[in-house]
């Protein structure tokens, strides 16, 4: 049988066609853009995977091709970008998959916000607005500063806006009318606190959390991603009171299935959502909780997209090493032609590992949010603590090689 991948996250690639293996079925990528998966595909035999060149904004596009595959199963639709379109093609298709309209408010997180803070799980709402000073002006004046702007339909950390005083909201507001947003403009409070990430999975109601990742962040008020680890150890009371709170949050939500990765805060009134993400947590996410879980946790993604119960839920899971990785960006906007400082990895603690994101010619221009990285490198610890230690040891010696303007790639250009 055949199971069908609308797109995917940049890395996990490989270990989704693993997992598709080990149950006795193929994979097939439809996708719009290979070098999306470049650093993936050059690890795989192209015998072990099928991909289709698709559009796949173009869903009628998709629903065609996949009507073709004589023995399609699945679909799985693993990214925000695609969700509502991977649930919509399997409901046309017969197929199983997650229900469309709790696809349709997790992909709006001024709604998510709207329905936790209705149902007493968050302290505020979130307020619609639009790239106006005079809008701007009248949520501020209803939420105070500190505030946040975003793109309710947002990814990877674009279209967000931290403010803190007048100045900053008119900054914010001009640069949001140059903006192409995926959804609407909305505004809601900043809640200070550190930041960390709940990655669960949910099969018919019932949710387990895998473990916490905690997330590093860049001083205020760009806020961009720069690290991560795997798993914060926390006590086991407070870890048994996250779990029964992100269930309440997933419940309330109306998520019965799926994996889950929701991004919290923990501040001095206890812990505080920031977004839930109906998919698995992106970058290495995936990687570190194969590795610290012992387990390839894609088996899951497998069996959900063929409707049965996934084993992960009930599995005992083993103890692999901690993980940790660091984004690695550009320095200034201009023509990536390669990176020094990766020859040294082998000598660093860790088993440090190189993730590249992009390719030598690659342009970078906006260098605020995740558009910026370059790559990422991951290592290994005994503890989540000293895992980071490692990685932000390794990721010191690394500098992409940034040409201020388009040039030709020099020949000695550092390709992974």
């Amino acid at each position: 049988m055949t199971i069908a991948l609308l797109e995917a996250l940049t890395f996990g690639l490989g270990r989704l066609v693993d997992a598709a293996s080990q149950a006795g079925h193929r994979l097939c990528l439809l996708t719009s853009d290979r070098s999306i998966y470049a650093h993936e595909l050059r690890r795989l035999r192209p015998d072990r995977l099928d991909v289709l060149d698709v559009d796949t904004g173009d869903v009628s596009a998709c629903e065609t091709a996949l009507r073709r595959i004589p023995d399609l199963a699945g679909i799985i639709s693993s990214t925000d970008t695609w969700a509502l379109p991977g649930a919509e093609l399997a409901a046309r298709l017969g197929l199983p998959g997650p229900d469309i309209d709790t696809v349709r408010t997790l992909r709006d997180k001024g709604a998510v916000r709207a329905l936790l803070h209705r149902r007493g799980l968050s302290r505020a709402t979130a307020i619609p607005t639009a790239p106006t000073l005079a809008e701007a002006e009248r949520v501020a004046t209803a939420i105070g500063f500190p505030l946040v702007l975003k793109d309710s339909a947002g990814t990877s950390s674009r279209a967000v806006w931290l403010i803190r005083d007048e100045h900053e909201l008119g900054r914010a507001v001009r640069e949001a009318q140059q903006t192409t947003l995926n959804g609407h403009l909305i505004a809601e409070p900043f809640f200070a606190g550190p930041v960390y990430s709940a990655e669960t999975l949910t099969w018919q109601g019932r949710t387990r959390l895998l473990g916490v990742l905690s997330r590093q962040l860049s001083p205020e008020p760009l806020r961009r991603e720069e690290a991560a680890s795997f798993p914060v150890a926390f006590p086991p009371d407070e870890r048994a009171a996250l779990e029964r709170w992100i269930t309440r949050m997933l419940a309330a939500a109306g998520y019965r299935q799926g994996f889950a990765h929701t991004e919290f805060v923990l501040t001095t009134q206890g812990p505080e959502v920031v977004e839930i993400n109906g998919r698995i947590g992106g970058a290495l996410v995936g990687e570190a909780l194969c590795r610290s879980l012992d387990t390839n946790v894609y088996t899951a993604m497998i069996s959900m997209a063929l409707g049965e119960h996934p084993t992960l839920l009930d599995d005992h899971l083993g103890s692999g090493p901690a993980v940790a990785f660091v984004l690695i960006y550009a320095p200034r906007p201009g023509t990536l032609t390669g990176w020094s400082g990766l020859d040294r990895l082998s000598t660093l603690p860790g088993n440090p590992e190189w993730f590249p994101t992009s390719t030598p010619g690659d342009r970078f221009e906006h260098l605020s949010d995740q558009r910026g990285c370059t790559g990422i490198v991951l290592t290994e610890g005994p503890t989540a603590e000293l895992a980071m230690h490692r990685a932000l040891s390794a990721a010191g010696g690394i500098t992409p090689v940034i040409h201020p303007a388009p040039a030709q790639l020099p020949a000695t250009a550092a390709v992974p």
